[in-house]
């Protein structure tokens, strides 16, 4: 296997090429070629519902909440119609690394609807992310390589989205057996975040596209799914998992919230030092690992009882909140330059 390092030209071969495959129909040219990467539109906007929740603006984390759940069917539609129609493309795209958007983005959003107390459909979107996500792992951990892009820890972010939606509906409804499956899942995912880790390609902190940011919001949202660990403990009851596991949890969740927050300061000075002002898709992948870093702030000041994280998460999540709507107008920049005239 080749070490040689990927020109960053090179880097766009992980990310599906976005023109019309031949034979679409005319009409649907505009959206049709969604790529995988867009799954993390979905996360992101999930995520930023997620913390506007927990903060108590709840009228803002509804139009975010309207808004993700909106491109998520978006998404699921573009999914279903290449899985029908244009068997060749999904299977391609189905090999990337961006194609675990899909587990990961389903897992956020059911995590929300499950704040919500919509815990049948959360369950749903539980099934659906785990059915999924064996599959497309498999065809992307079979094509790894060294020196990739962010993206590579997608396979971790799809396995701790599994681990955080089942540890909220444990907490939710008190089911032993899904809390104890979610613990195996989280650490499954550091597990994989290791191995993704070492195939990183480290020079993209300086020259990726955007989804370089996972490699910091991976362990963020791994923080996150070992809060909603503990808080399932709390509701399943002491036999849940005894005090000396419980122990343990809580001291990697604190450990790995620190590692994210170390991995959040390199990120935005690597950001100064080698500013990237041009919209590529990947920069959903930004937007994502910002909000989930605040969003593990305020779930660890919570649940683990640290209360001065809180203001810090706050300001983390309005940092979040402001890059959100400038990515979303580059986003709507950049759809309009590719409608048909």
């Amino acid at each position: 296997m080749r070490h040689a390092r990927v020109p960053r030209t090179a880097m766009r071969a992980y990310v599906p090429s976005i023109g019309p495959m031949p034979g679409t129909p005319q009409p649907r040219t505009w959206w049709a070629p969604l790529p995988p990467a867009d799954g993390a539109a979905v996360m992101a906007t999930g995520v930023v519902s997620v913390g506007l929740h927990l903060t108590g603006h709840e009228v803002l984390s509804r139009i975010a909440l309207v808004a993700a759940g909106a491109a998520w069917l978006a998404l699921a539609a573009d999914f279903t119609v290449r899985l029908l129609r244009e068997r060749e493309r999904w299977a391609a795209e189905a090999g990337t690394p961006a194609a675990l958007t899909a587990v990961a983005a389903t897992a956020v959003l059911g995590t929300r609807l499950s704040a919500l107390g919509w815990q049948g459909l959360a369950e749903a979107l539980l099934a659906l992310a785990a059915a999924l996500w064996p599959g497309l792992l498999f065809l992307v951990v079979r094509r790894w390589e060294r020196h990739m892009p962010g993206v590579v820890l997608l396979a971790c972010v799809a396995t701790q989205g599994l681990a955080l939606l089942g540890a909220t509906l444990a907490a939710d409804l008190g089911v032993a057996w899904l809390a104890h499956t979610a613990l195996v899942f989280f650490w499954l995912g550091l597990v994989l975040y290791a191995v993704a880790l070492w195939r990183f390609d480290l020079r993209q902190v300086a020259e990726g596209a955007g989804d370089h940011w996972i490699a910091g919001g991976a362990l963020a949202l791994s923080a996150l799914a070992g809060a909603q660990l503990v808080a399932a403990r709390r509701s399943g009851g002491p036999y849940l998992w005894n005090d000396d596991d419980n122990g343990v949890l809580r001291t990697v969740t604190a450990a790995l919230l620190v590692l994210a927050l170390g991995w959040y300061c390199v990120l935005w000075a690597a950001e100064l030092r080698w500013p990237r002002p041009a919209y590529d898709v990947r920069r959903w992948a930004t937007v994502f690992p910002m909000a989930m870093t605040a969003v593990a702030v305020l779930s660890v000041a919570i649940v683990l009882g640290v209360p001065w994280l809180w203001g810090p998460g706050q300001v983390l999540l309005w940092i979040a909140v402001a890059v959100w709507p400038a990515v979303c107008a580059a986003a709507v920049v950049d759809i309009r330059s590719r409608a048909p005239r």
